[in-house]
């Protein structure tokens, strides 16, 4: 796709400093940007490359005022990291493949394809399964018996949904992921084996849901697993059975949720972050990453630590925490001035 300046300009509902003609046909990073790339400033960070790059194109947001001479076109929006999901969707949207249904993949003759769907080699699709209009299935994927995917779903290879799974529309699953497992339940015997406990449920995603690679949700135990629409899970996240995600939720890499945990709308939870299990966690919710999470926690909550508590209380006492060589030193210090003030007393008296 080759675009002008005036044209993204239009696009974006952004305005133009410079040529307003120049073209681009590719995004780029800020850093090694070149001719015929657009690039963008969403971090002030990375201030210094603006006046570095060779991109044709520069995404800036309304408030950057640049202190030296800048080449390329400047396009200002409100909002750059909104404007650069937008394009990003244009510039993908022209690499999407030709939806094509291989020889070498395994259909069960009940399933229910919609339109324009692409299946990939040695996918396999097991009986009563439904795949909804503009599926993307792409090789090696495997969707089992009574399964259900929405329209315009992206599946990359590896991705394995177990029998009974829903998946909505607009969802991304990265290669590897794992949809519908059985959790982690085992009951503990008098002989001191642990007995399985067989997993009748399923797992629900709902729309507009990305998942990274690697990430694991595991069926319920009874019922539904359930991950609420516009979630977005990192690469290497597992989530046991029964849990329950909010809508607007983004939990970043490496973490893990305990079984029955149900966390709230809008929260955002830091990498290797880990919850026990059957916890309430409130609505926009905030967790530094690698805290440890033991306890319900309220709406609004900002948490760091292990086990984890109030934000600023964690920063207050890690303050304190890194100056204990120093404070112990002054104690041991103070405490051989009582005891020498105390002989001394004693000599007089």
């Amino acid at each position: 796709m080759v675009i002008t300046a005036q044209q993204l300009a239009d696009l974006l509902g952004g305005t133009i400093e410079g040529n307003p003609s120049v073209t681009v046909s590719r995004p780029g990073k800020i850093e090694t940007g070149q001719e015929g790339e657009i690039c963008f400033l969403g971090n002030i960070k990375y201030e210094e490359f603006a006046y570095t790059t060779s991109a044709s194109i520069l995404l800036v947001s309304n408030t950057f005022f640049p202190k030296k001479n800048i080449k390329p076109t400047l396009i200002r929006v409100e909002n750059v990291y909104a404007s650069l999901a937008f394009l990003l969707d244009k510039f993908g949207a022209q690499t999407q493949q030709e939806a094509i249904v291989s020889k070498m993949a395994s259909i069960h003759p009940s399933v229910k394809l919609g339109q324009n769907v692409s299946i990939g080699d040695f996918t396999v699709i097991e009986e009563g399964a439904e795949i909804g209009d503009n599926v993307i299935l792409s090789p090696q994927v495997f969707v089992g018996k009574n399964a259900k995917i929405g329209d315009n779903t992206l599946l990359h290879p590896g991705v394995k949904i177990y029998r009974d799974c829903e998946i909505g529309a607009n969802c991304v699953f990265h290669a590897g992921v794992v949809i519908g497992s059985d959790g982690f339940g085992f009951a503990p015997q008098s002989d001191g084996i642990y007995k399985k406990i067989t997993h009748t449920g399923n797992v629900v995603i709902e729309d507009d849901v990305e998942l990274g690679s690697n990430t694991v949700v595991d069926r319920a135990t009874i019922g539904s697993t359930i991950v609420r629409k516009g979630v977005k899970l990192d690469n290497l996240i597992q989530v046991a059975h029964n849990v329950e995600i909010g809508e607007n939720t983004v939990i970043a890499a490496l973490t893990g949720i305990g079984g029955s945990t149900k966390i709230g709308k809008n929260c955002r939870i830091g990498g290797q972050t880990g919850f026990a299990g059957h916890l309430r966690i409130g609505d926009n919710v905030q967790i530094q990453g690698q805290s440890g999470i033991s306890n319900h926690q309220p709406d609004n909550a900002k948490l760091y630590g292990t086990p984890a508590f109030d934000y600023h209380s964690y920063l207050r006492a890690f303050s304190v925490f890194k100056k204990l060589p120093t404070l112990a030193k002054k104690v041991q210090e103070l405490e051989k001035s009582i005891e020498k003030t105390e002989k001394t007393k004693k000599k007089k008296v």
